[in-house]
């Protein structure tokens, strides 16, 4: 059966090793011919921005997953408007194109998935 999957990711990037476990699901379940969409909310946001040296915190590079996500069909990537603008980012300043979104659409937008999971 085909579902549709929300991965909301609101963390800041190099937040321990728990957001190269959600993107290993991302890719895993996408693998599997399932739709998956991404969420950036909140610190999330910082998971795109452009120009992250991950090496200086000892961490992996997740950008190259990132990349990845268009080999496997992962082409709905959203970012809050609010969450950049708190953070004084715009879509530019980060490494892939996401579709903004505004706080007062989630609601909707969220009630057409079947599955909702945090990362």
């Amino acid at each position: 059966m085909h579902k549709k999957f929300l991965f909301v990711l609101r963390k800041p990037p190099f937040n321990g090793v728990s957001m190269q476990e959600t993107l290993d699901s991302v890719l895993t379940i996408a693998a599997f011919d399932q739709a998956v969409s991404l969420l950036l909310l909140d610190d999330g946001v910082f998971q795109l921005k452009n120009g992250q040296q991950p090496e200086r915190f000892g961490m992996k590079d997740t950008s190259a997953v990132f990349g990845a996500l268009e080999i496997y069909d992962i082409h709905d990537i959203r970012a809050e408007v609010e969450s950049l603008q708190e953070r004084g980012l715009k879509p530019g300043d980060l490494c892939l194109p996401v579709r903004e979104i505004y706080r007062k659409e989630l609601a909707a937008y969220m009630k057409q998935f079947d599955v909702i999971l945090a990362g």
